[in-house]
């Protein structure tokens, strides 16, 4: 069957362009966590007043995901990511030359908006293929972004250690600027799907999650999974450094190496979404992160089993997450940006819950308590998989 002409604009070097332009962007939600001593330093920062740094950049993002997402339906998606680019550069200057911590938070705040580049490229790219290179092509956008996450503290300890906290926001508005102009020039041009304007295309958006169940389901099964894996990262760091461990913030950090693997579940699942189909997909990956938490926690205390663990469930959830999005891009060709938008804020809203049960998971019972919550999370997530239609 031919292809229909927008499918052909997606080529090699356009999937390359914003692969790596998702990695540069999605890097600077956590650019700011590994400088933020130095930053206390220079400022004289409360520990409170140093944690509202990186929680107003999520803060921003989360906004983006619900008032700036939704836009990429409405407006012609380069002009848009070019706007959001322009923000970015002006947003990650003013964080470079903030005199002062209020000035430095309103700049955060902005680079978390001005992110909202990535949720803006996966649907981009997404509506330019068919379904059936849909799985593919979020698996090597899937990969950048992973890219973008893992590496992105390593690359600003090295550079705020060498040269300032102060050059790392330098770094990124060059950067900003440099995959503004490429994205400018190369990316098709599209026609948006709607003529709404803004506040109705925001209602919209909530009309379309509760009109579609399908979406529901999907969200709920991706914000569950995500919540397990935040279980996981939030308390790891913690679990580690005590016995038999006994590591320092620089070795647990180099528990996200191991990470990489995710890349290549990332990468790979994208060829099995239309053999297998995405519930199924899904269904499988599930088993092997609850199979991963299983190890980790009946081997308490082994390195080993940790590593494995950690394969495991990185693999799973980024394997899981391509094959949800192929499927939630399949809902409402018209209403990507605003389907996608809605989508990722459960997920982040999941991340979120994750992130603070695993904490207080391990405060009251260890690791056994982190592992439990985390399959508990697991098993809630693929009976909303079940639910959903088959995909």
């Amino acid at each position: 069957m031919t292809k229909p002409k927008q499918n052909q604009s997606l080529s090699r070097f356009i999937l390359l362009l914003m692969t790596t332009a998702i990695a540069a962007t999605a890097a600077n939600l956590y650019y700011n966590q590994p400088i933020l001593p130095l930053i206390a330093n220079e400022f004289n920062l409360t520990d409170s007043q140093l944690g509202s740094i990186p929680a107003l950049t999520q803060i921003g993002y989360a906004f983006a995901l619900s008032f700036i997402s939704p836009l990429g339906d409405s407006i012609a998606r380069r002009r848009l990511i070019t706007i959001l680019s322009s923000l970015l550069v002006v947003a990650c200057s003013a964080a470079m030359l903030a005199p002062n911590l209020p000035l430095l938070l309103i700049s955060v705040f902005l680079i978390g908006v001005s992110a909202n580049i990535t949720q803006q490229l996966i649907p981009f790219a997404a509506s330019l293929v068919s379904s059936e290179q849909k799985g593919a092509t979020l698996g090597t956008l899937m990969m950048g972004l992973t890219i973008g996450i893992l590496l992105s503290r390593t690359l600003s300890g090295f550079v705020g250690e060498q040269f300032g906290w102060r050059s790392v926001f330098l770094m990124s508005a060059v950067l900003a600027a440099l995959f503004g102009i490429l994205l400018r020039v190369f990316l098709p041009s599209n026609k948006p799907h709607t003529n709404l304007r803004y506040w109705p295309l925001i209602k919209s958006t909530l009309a379309l999650f509760i009109k579609h169940k399908s979406l529901q389901h999907f969200t709920l099964s991706g914000a569950f999974w995500f919540a397990s894996f935040n279980v996981l990262w939030a308390t790891l760091a913690i679990y580690v450094s005590d016995e038999p461990f006994n590591y320092n913030a620089q070795q647990a950090g180099l528990f996200g190496v191991i990470a990489l693997a995710g890349v290549i579940g990332a990468k790979s699942s994208g060829k099995w979404v239309s053999k297998l189909g995405s519930k199924a997909l899904i269904m499988i990956a599930l088993t092997l992160a609850a199979i991963g938490f299983t190890i980790t926690g009946l081997f308490n205390g082994s390195l080993a089993s940790l590593v494995i663990g950690i394969i495991l469930i990185d693999f799973a959830i980024f394997s899981a997450q391509v094959a949800n999005q192929v499927r939630v891009f399949s809902i409402d060709p018209s209403a990507q940006s605003r389907i996608n938008g809605i989508y990722m804020l459960g997920y982040y809203i999941g991340g979120a819950v994750g992130s603070a049960a695993g904490v207080k998971a391990f405060d009251l019972y260890k690791w056994d308590g982190v592992i439990a919550i985390s399959i508990i999370f697991i098993v809630i997530s693929g009976i909303f998989n079940a639910l959903a239609k088959k995909a």
